[in-house]
């Protein structure tokens, strides 16, 4: 089983083994001999499995030589090899291997180290794992696998809980720090967990140097006594023992808690802590260790090659401890890092001699030979998914075979007699290879390899596979040009042909630079680049290449064969005519109040405008000052869109809509700075809209839209101005405060008016937008503009020269100007010129009323408070005595609510208003008219609207639908009769304007109901036709496809009889619709029944064991071949007495047609289901399938081969036993003796 991890490489075959490597493919599984005729032996089919070793058990065998460190390798590029057993399997669930987490680890580890790895499954469920890449990369990768993918070790260490917060530190600084020194994972119980122990997680070597740290902190921090013995390195592992089993002896007999630095750590002290008997028993017995060994051993230094050393190690160290076990003598290694071959053997003299034969036959255990064989052929030793090197490491496991990318050599690494059988085995493998093999090298422009390959690598995939051959193209990073192809001679030489001609077309190839406006590369390129994709797919042919947005380029480039490239170019150049065509943008000033008609109900009336004219509009937010609504899309489109706006607007107001012309050279001096001239004008006559048309049109209409009186004065105003532009046209600017503009304007534009009429000029006053707000702008002939520019001078320096003046307001009407914070005063401020206006302290009895400010401004603030006092004294006298003769001045007025819908009123009867009835205005004589005039505007009225009691319900609608949707839109109320009052008549009430529109809308409706009644009587015409039922199916089609062509094609309804009813006529059909439209189905119809009349059925037997393929997946291939022959073809039912009946109906001929090509089928598929089940019955026991004897399957120096066994029975449950199942074990097997 194996693992596809590298992304860049193809799936060969899902269920067999996949190579990661770019360049070097290694495999561990099974193989399958290239010669069909070859017999495999026993072993090769059946391998055995591993002998099951207990742990720790001597089994004469050296140390695996690759288990614990990776030999450092002097090629550039390497290929390793490890195991992990099934017990040390971090993920052990193999139901998804190659998708599951151990999959994803690995994918993680590729991408951040650049190593390839590749995962396999053994028949032990141990993990092989193999690693190509440099060799940093390698180390890397391997030292990250077996963190993530091998169970890590661990260890408790019980110290006093009160101990834990100094391993901790300061802030968690003192444990993050023996983590990193040790790379372990460490985890101390919280304070609340009553447990002492301190989890440590790693590799043995790490969980022993944390062990001893944490043990030094506690022992720094005990109370007891702590001893610190300083002994040379050397002689540790005398003390520690083989194992450390001499110092936990120690440790048990003396009660005290000894601590020796582990060999990695270049410490000399020994820590021993407890109680204080204890420590001194401690200490004097490993002094006395201490001073034996320093008596009694002795040194020797040997000479041992560097690549030698990690198998005296052995894997974790337990090559040293077996020595030291055994003889009694301590080997000290020098560094793994260090460039030193010198070993030193310490013990007693008399056995240094066996320790160093020990050494020797560990060192010499494992041999290192190298087989020459040129690179190119590498991969082709390995073989297809690795089947001719998994051959020679199945039979030979602990051999490790190592390829190097780029040089002619092979090593192979293991026990001697292994290595030496697996050498000859790979000699034969070369010699064979090199009779039947070859390669070439060809030269191919870089910039074209992208197209050899093709997208997703079906070009060269389709190459490799039609002639059998290995092309590999470097890599864009190598800059090489130089592809080479291996393989069968033949293969090689066609496949070189057919890539020289393929780059000889592309060298034909055109590019071509396309223009095309940035703002469009998107729209061109679509969401998630649908759009491209579609033209990509229409021109495979042509790349196409958009540029950086970062760029800011406008050229698209195009590259491909030179007729295609001319096409996608014209393709595009269309499709870029047509968003040119739909950007025109449009924009259309409408009143805001009246957006939300142009919206409607959920946006319906925008979105029907939206849809019927193809264009988007887009309208200013709620709170927004903007009145522009955008509409984009084609021009005419536009046009259109922006018309029916302008109809809504019309219609809900009285607006009028005026050309004016004027010469389009005199536009943009209306319009003036930032637009402040023709703004003036549009302020001043109640916000009309003026419109000019576009600069470059050439256009002299300008439009004025809004109320009928303002539209005329602006268009008087308009030309007045366009006039004044002609003339002279002559600017002048002054300066002023911005809080003497509203007194310069004067109330209602009184002050500037009268300027503006005595001297013909035209000023213009800052908007709130404008940066310089004490800008005032002056435009006219040059004398008006002087003589108004003297005129508001003069008054700028009135309004300068402050005056300080009073007067005489009664005590009673200070209330009135103070309240509500000095709103009041705060308006006279602002209205005339920043006037200040002090009122005396309340209590102060005082009636003098101050005023501070420009002299004019004064004066105007003086008679407005005047006004005011007036309009208080008026409505006092009003309120007070109401029959005095001042009845003038008070009105009184009903309004009277309009009848109830269950309520009738009689017009005879007598009107008496309630009290709640009455409004009461109070105020000056003239004010109160226009006060009640206002009033009666807002009364509702109700008015009878004659409807036919018929359509009553058309005008509700489901559900009330209807009814309210017409409310909400004319805002009124709307009344319809009990429908058993049968009353031809509905009432409207609501405000004059809108009951007049929602009668007009109410007789709209009227009169499109009165319409499609017309209509559904025209579509009410019938025809009964009699059709044969056997006919009925074939006209309704499959899933009813021609029925509903028909019906579409005719715009008809066609009924056909109910299956359930008995009482129905079975071969009546109805159809229903226009009469012209009924009579054109009806012969439809005739015709297709015509057509079935001379149709005929034919049988034709065809073995039953073809009719799943003959109709294919989902039926997918028998409705092709129907619609191909136009026949219908009808297989049986499971369960049929005639199983291989297929029934062809159809005209003759194309029945004839088709049942040869069912035949012809029938046949083709025949010979397939022939070889499977010849396959089947070879690969069959005759004891569970019956059958006559088989050849089965086959194996060479099988044991029951040999003299006095025989062949396992396999229908015998001691030879195949049921799992699960006891069987009494019998004395003798083919299989040989039992293992448990």
């Amino acid at each position: 089983m194996k693992c596809h991890l590298n992304e860049q490489e193809i799936e060969e075959n899902k269920g067999g083994l996949i190579i990661f490597s770019a360049t070097i493919n290694v495999t561990v599984t099974g193989c399958v001999p290239e010669d069909e005729a070859y017999i495999p032996t026993y072993l090769e089919a059946f391998p055995p499995l591993p002998e099951k070793g207990t742990p720790g058990e001597k089994t004469g065998e050296p140390a695996s030589a690759w288990g614990s460190k990776i030999r450092p390798i002097k090629a550039s590029v390497i290929t390793q090899v490890f195991h992990v057993p099934l017990e040390e399997r971090r993920y052990k669930d193999n139901s998804q291997f190659g998708e599951g987490e151990e999959a994803k680890v690995c994918l993680d580890i590729m991408q951040r180290t650049g190593a390839h790895i590749e995962l396999s499954l053994a028949k032990d469920q141990g993990l092989s794992i193999m690693v190509t890449g440099k060799l940093d990369s390698v180390m890397k990768a391997r030292k990250e696998i077996v963190a993530r993918l091998q169970t890590q070790a661990s260890a408790t260490v019980a110290i006093p809980k009160e101990h834990h917060r100094f391993v901790i530190g300061k802030n968690g600084e003192k444990l993050q720090e023996l983590e990193l020194k040790t790379a372990t994972k460490i985890a101390i119980p919280r304070p609340d967990d009553p447990s002492a122990n301190i989890r440590i997680t790693g590799t043995k070597e790490g969980i022993e140097k944390a062990r001893h740290e944490i043990l030094l902190i506690s022992a720094e921090q005990d109370k007891r006594a702590v001893e610190r013995l300083s002994l040379e390195k050397a002689f540790h592992p005398f003390i520690a023992g083989a194992h450390n089993r001499l110092v936990q002896e120690l440790s048990q007999e003396t009660g005290a808690r000894i601590s020796i630095p582990p060999p990695s750590l270049p410490k000399d002290e020994i820590v021993i802590t407890g109680e204080k008997e204890a420590v001194a028993l401690a200490l004097s017995r490993i002094r006395a260790i201490y001073d034996d060994k320093k008596r009694k051993t002795t040194t020797i230094s040997v000479e041992v090659k560097k690549s030698q050393h990690k198998y005296i190690i052995g894997p974790k160290g337990n090559t040293l401890q077996e020595i030291l076990e055994a003889t009694g003598v301590s080997v000290e290694m020098p560094p793994l890092d260090s460039g030193s071959e010198t070993i030193i053997l310490r013990g007693e003299p008399d056995k240094l001699g066996p320790a160093l034969t020990q050494v020797y036959a560990k060192a010499k255990s494992v041999m290192v030979v190298e087989v020459t064989a040129p690179a190119w052929l590498h991969r082709f030793i390995i073989g297809k998914k690795g089947q001719n090197i998994g051959r020679i490491t199945q039979q030979l496991p602990r051999v490790h075979i190592e390829f190097t990318d780029g040089e002619e050599r092979i090593s192979l690494e293991g026990p001697t007699e292994e290595v030496e059988q697996a050498q000859a085995q790979i000699q034969e493998i070369i010699k064979d290879l090199l009779v039947r093999m070859d390669y070439t090298e060809v030269f191919i422009d870089q910039r074209f390899h992208r197209h050899l390959i093709g997208k997703n690598g079906t070009n060269i995939n389709r190459i490799k596979e039609q002639y059998k051959v290995s092309v590999r193209i470097p890599q864009d990073s190598e800059r090489s040009g130089l592809v080479r192809i291996e393989g069968d001679p033949k293969g090689v030489q066609l496949a070189r042909r057919e890539l020289i001609e393929m780059v000889q077309r592309m060298e034909n190839e055109r590019t071509k630079d396309l223009i095309v406006e940035q703002k469009f590369h998107r729209t061109i390129i679509g969401q998630k680049g649908e759009k491209i994709k579609e033209v990509r797919d229409k021109f495979p042919e042509v790349i196409i290449n958009f540029p950086d947005p970062s760029q800011k380029s406008d050229i698209v480039q195009l590259r491909g064969p030179k007729n295609e490239v001319e096409k996608c170019a014209k393709f595009l150049q269309k499709i870029i005519a047509d968003l040119i065509e739909n950007s025109f943008s449009l924009s259309v000033p409408i009143f805001k109040q009246f957006h939300k008609n142009i919206i409607g109900k959920g946006g319906a009336n925008i979105k029907k405008i939206r849809e019927e004219t193809n264009t988007k509009i887009d309208l200013p937010t709620e709170n927004s000052n903007s009145e522009m609504i955008v509409i984009t899309g084609k021009k005419s489109n536009c046009e259109a869109a922006r018309d029916r706006i302008l109809a809504i607007q019309r219609e809900l107001a009285n607006i009028k809509e005026m050309e004016v012309t004027i010469p389009a050279k005199l536009h943009n001096s209306l319009i003036g700075s930032k637009g402040c001239l023709v703004r003036s004008i549009m302020e001043d006559c109640g916000g009309v809209h003026i419109h000019f048309p576009s600069e470059g049109s050439g256009s002299d209409k300008v439009t004025i839209r809004g109320p009928v009186g303002e539209v005329e004065k602006a268009k008087k105003q308009l030309l007045q101005l366009a006039e004044e532009k002609q003339v002279s046209n002559f600017t002048a600017e002054l300066q002023a405060k911005p809080e003497y503009h509203k007194f310069l304007i004067g109330r209602g534009g009184a002050n500037i008016r009268r300027v503006r009429d005595r001297t013909g000029a035209r000023i213009i006053f800052p908007s709130p937008d404008d940066t310089e707000q004490e800008l005032i702008t002056i435009v006219g002939k040059e004398e008006a503009v002087r003589q108004a520019q003297k005129e508001l001078e003069s008054l700028v320096k009135n309004l300068d020269d402050v005056v300080e003046d009073s007067m005489v307001v009664d005590v009673r009407h200070h209330r009135h100007f103070v309240c509500r914070r000095g709103q009041v005063l705060r308006e006279l401020a602002e209205e005339y010129g920043g006037v200040a206006v002090s009122f005396p302290r309340t209590g102060a009895n005082s009636q003098k009323v101050t005023l501070k400010g420009a002299k004019d401004c004064v004066e105007a603030a003086k008679k407005r408070i005047q006004e005011i006092i007036e309009d208080l004294v008026m409505r006092r006298a009003t309120g007070l005595d109401k029959n005095r003769g001042i009845m003038d001045t008070y009105f009184t007025f009903t309004l009277q609510a309009p009848p109830q819908e269950n309520g009738e009123v009689s017009p005879e009867a007598e009107f008496v208003p309630r009290k709640c009835d009455i409004i009461t205005i109070s105020g000056r004589a003239e004010k109160c008219e226009v006060a009640k005039a206002a009033l009666l505007a807002l009364v509702p009225i109700t008015e009878d609207v004659k409807v036919s009691y018929e359509l009553h319900r058309y005008i509700i609608g489901q559900k009330g639908s209807g009814i309210r949707k017409m409310m909400e839109e004319y805002e009124v109320n709307i009344w319809v009769p009990q429908p058993e009052r049968q009353l031809d008549v509905i009432k409207v009430t609501g405000l004059v304007a809108n009951v007049e529109r929602a009668k007009q809308g109410l007789l709209d409706r009227v009169k499109e109901l009165q319409a499609e009644q017309e209509d559904r009587a025209l579509r009410s015409f019938k025809v009964t036709m009699s059709v044969d039922p056997k006919f009925h199916p074939k006209i309704i089609g499959r899933k009813g496809a021609v029925i509903s062509q028909i019906r579409k094609d005719h715009d008809v309804s066609i009924q056909f009889p109910d299956k359930g009813d008995e009482q129905q006529v079975r071969d009546l059909i109805v159809i229903s619709g226009y009469e012209r439209n009924v009579e054109e189905a009806r012969q439809s119809i005739q015709q297709l029944v015509a057509e079935l009349q001379e149709m005929v059925s034919q049988d034709v037997h065809l073995d039953p064991r073809t009719h799943a393929r003959i109709i294919g997946a989902r039926g997918k291939a028998i409705r092709k071949l129907m619609e191909e022959f136009k026949v219908d073809i009808r297989f049986p039912q499971p369960g049929s007495d005639e199983p291989d009946k297929v029934t062809v109906t159809g005209l003759p001929e194309t029945v004839d047609n088709a049942i040869d090509h069912l035949l012809n089928l029938e046949e083709e598929y025949m010979l397939s289901v022939t070889e499977t089940e010849t396959l089947a019955a070879y690969m069959k026991p005759p004891s569970r399938y019956g059958g006559g004897p088989a050849k089965g399957f086959v194996v060479r120096d099988a044991p029951w081969n040999a003299a006095g066994n025989k062949a396992p029975d396999m229908s015998s449950a001691e030879d195949f036993p049921t799992f699960g199942t006891g069987v009494a074990p019998k004395q003798t097997s083919a299989w040989g003796p039992k293992k448990f």
